[in-house]
């Protein structure tokens, strides 16, 4: 099952009629007319107006607003109503409050405060999913089922007793035996050799950790209890997903994902949700690529479906100590980037804003006062005309993109739990710096994981590749052996799915594909650099690279750029080694983005994947593809994100379909601030 085919881009949002009167709802169901609201969320947070207390069920207040919804014939998104547990679960049950990552049990309060392994909580939720999907099963206007929210909270974990005693069951069904988690863990180290499973402790302060949750003196044991920790939380949805399933079968089930969000594997989730999405909260201003690149990432999940943005805001955020409101033109600069790159609705939170506590400031398409004539409404209204005027022209439509980039949980994890580098790399700044080289290029792009199937791919990135799982050695090997391009960077090939290091050099299993080892790895402290210089095909490059140089000796490869400093100076930091009919590239140092960009715009030109804008900056060029009676229909999407007019000639004949008019190629197209152009090849 996959994203509903709709007949247009939804649009609407988080709604809650509950904390208002009726006469309220009147003057929001005519400022949603204006604004062309197609789409409502309802119930997210009603678990305590539902059930008051553990005997008692009362849906007065949902069923008053699911039947307003249908009577204003509104496509309605209905949620389980479990993203926050009410006061009474918590107080009955102390067990279903979390237990934080220095041993305390926290009394209720919040959200995101339950612990997943309570059987209390677990019991509870199912059956008030149950009870929701048995009574409005069938509701005329339902798109789908929201299941719980948000799902995570600070770490996204808890390390109560329940959750030691559900973590010890998973291991033992992971390994099958304490010899196998011993060899795994490498707990010969430091006499930690278990010899019966309730020895085994969850890792925190109060156990292997310091300083946090990123020292830990047993990797293997802390990724294993992050890997446990998303799959507990999966379990919460799982529960009442198939309670939803005992009820009805058709409506496609998902939950809203957070983007880049480490404590849980969305790559282990996506195949029990029906269809991704996910609430875009950029943090700051000119995040547009860091947008695009989870854009990517939430289309991935679901190997190049169609995704929701299920929240977004009109204007401000709430939960940030500084919140600036969105420009003029932004919120649909922001929106349409999200359609372009695979969104079939544009959803907000909230719809109208609420009285009190700690998001009453949170930007919301009617703010306190209702009004429908401030700016943020008018451009909310705008938007609703344009999705309207785009109709079903992309709907289902995918992205035809060469180029993939992996991106995996437990290397994110991995490298920053482990000693003896360098703490200051951040895993996701490092992909975000192959991904931002990947967007100023203009390529199409598909964020993938690890397990993904690459061999429609013509290049594929795989940077900090750390720890390897499966066959993915293999897998890149047979990429250049048939003639694409394959790239990985610094501390590549380490260690094993349990963290162990290979027992050969590095960069281990991948070193015949890139043709090097990797002597000895310098680190740097933030702000010093040693200055690179490449010799591309367009020209002597000189970059900086900064946090972690290597000490490359290559093994077949050619030098393409050296270090100009340090007694290592004039050795390679970055190498191509010739594979069959194909490059493997390997970048042994934290390059500056101006390196990036020079080596990926080389590779990028050898496939013939350099888009038609590659050299007007922040001009983003997406393109959307289906088919459709035999033949592909080809959607191409001009963001601005500049401050300054641009003017560029179109590359394709197209039709404007936000004005209907012709486009032809060559003749010039001019766009301001934040304009967007959606033409269709013809």
């Amino acid at each position: 099952m996959s994203a509903p085919r709709t007949s247009k881009v939804l649009y609407g949002g988080d709604y809650n009629p509950e904390q208002w009167p009726a006469e309220v709802w009147d003057a929001d169901y005519a400022a949603f007319e204006l604004a062309r609201i197609d789409t409502l969320t309802l119930g997210v947070f009603t678990w305590s107006l539902l059930q008051p207390d553990e005997e008692t069920y009362d849906f007065t207040a949902l069923d008053a607003a699911v039947q307003r919804a249908v009577a204003e014939d509104r496509q309605i998104v209905l949620a389980t109503a479990t993203g926050a547990m009410p006061p009474w679960l918590g107080k009955n049950y102390p067990d279903a409050n979390r237990t934080d990552f220095e041993g305390r049990r926290h009394v209720y309060g919040q959200r995101h405060n339950h612990c997943p392994s309570s059987p209390a909580f677990r019991r509870l939720a199912t059956a008030l999913a149950d009870r929701i999907a048995e009574r409005y099963a069938g509701t005329p206007g339902l798109v789908a089922w929201h299941v719980g929210n948000e799902y995570g909270g600070p770490d996204g974990s808890c390390y109560c007793e329940n959750c030691a005693a559900g973590y010890r069951e998973w291991l033992a069904e992971r390994y099958g035996s304490l010899e196998a988690l011993n060899e795994a863990w490498n707990t010969t180290f430091w006499s930690h050799r278990y010899t019966a499973w309730d020895q085994i402790e969850v890792p925190s302060a109060l156990s292997e950790h310091w300083r946090g949750p990123n020292h830990t003196a047993f990797q293997g044991h802390t990724l294993d209890f992050r890997r446990f920790m998303s799959e507990a939380l999966l379990r919460n949805f799982r529960d009442e997903k198939e309670r939803i399933r005992a009820h009805d079968s058709g409506t496609p089930v998902t939950t809203n994902f957070m983007g880049t969000f480490r404590p849980i594997d969305y790559h282990r989730w996506s195949e029990h949700l029906d269809f991704a999405t996910w609430d875009n909260y950029p943090p700051g201003r000119d995040k547009h690529v860091r947008m695009a690149f989870t854009h990517d990432l939430m289309r991935g999940l679901k190997d190049g479906e169609p995704f929701w943005v299920m929240e977004q805001t009109p204007t401000i955020t709430a939960s940030r100590d500084v919140n600036p409101v969105k420009r003029p033109g932004v919120l649909g600069l922001w929106s349409w980037q999200g359609i372009a790159h695979g969104a079939d609705a544009m959803l907000y939170f909230q719809m109208r804003a609420a009285r009190g506590a700690c998001e009453k400031y949170h930007g919301a398409v009617l703010d306190h006062a209702g009004r429908t004539d401030s700016r943020p409404f008018r451009e909310v209204a705008r938007l609703g005309e344009e999705l309207e005027q785009l109709g079903d022209a992309v709907i289902g439509a995918r992205t035809p993109a060469k180029v993939a980039l992996i991106v995996d949980w437990d290397n994110w994890w991995a490298t920053e739990i482990t000693d003896g580098f360098n703490r200051h790399v951040s895993y996701l700044a490092t992909v975000l710096g192959y991904y931002d080289a990947v967007w100023q290029a203009g390529a199409q792009a598909d964020v993938v994981p690890m397990t993904a199937d690459l061999t429609g791919y013509d290049v594929v990135l795989a940077p900090q590749l750390h720890l390897l799982k499966g066959d993915i050695a293999e897998r890149l090997h047979a990429v250049a052996e048939r003639g694409g391009t394959v790239l990985t960077s610094f501390w590549a090939g380490r260690v094993d799915e349990s963290t162990n290091a290979y027992l050969m050099d590095a960069p281990g299993p991948l070193a015949p594909t890139f043709g090097i080892r990797v002597e000895e790895i310098d680190s740097a402290e933030p702000g010093e650099t040693n200055p690179v210089t490449m010799d591309l095909e367009a020209g002597p490059v000189d970059s900086d690279a900064s946090l972690v140089m290597e000490l490359i000796v290559p093994t077949g490869a050619e030098t393409i750029g050296t270090y100009g400093a340090d007694f290592y100076a004039g050795t390679p930091a970055v190498t191509r080694n010739t594979v069959g009919k194909g490059h493997a590239w390997y970048i042994g140092a934290g390059l500056e983005a101006t390196g990036l960009r020079a080596v990926l715009l080389q590779v990028f030109g050898r496939h013939g994947l350099v888009g038609p804008y590659a050299d007007v900056v922040d001009l983003e060029h997406a393109v959307r593809e289906r088919q459709t009676g035999g033949r592909t229909e080809r959607v191409h999407f001009l963001l601005h994100h500049g401050d300054r007019e641009v003017q560029v000639p179109a590359h394709v004949d197209a039709t404007d379909l936000l004005t209907g008019a012709a486009v032809r190629a060559g003749e010039p197209l001019t766009l301001d601030p934040t304009d967007v152009l959606v033409l269709l090849e013809v």
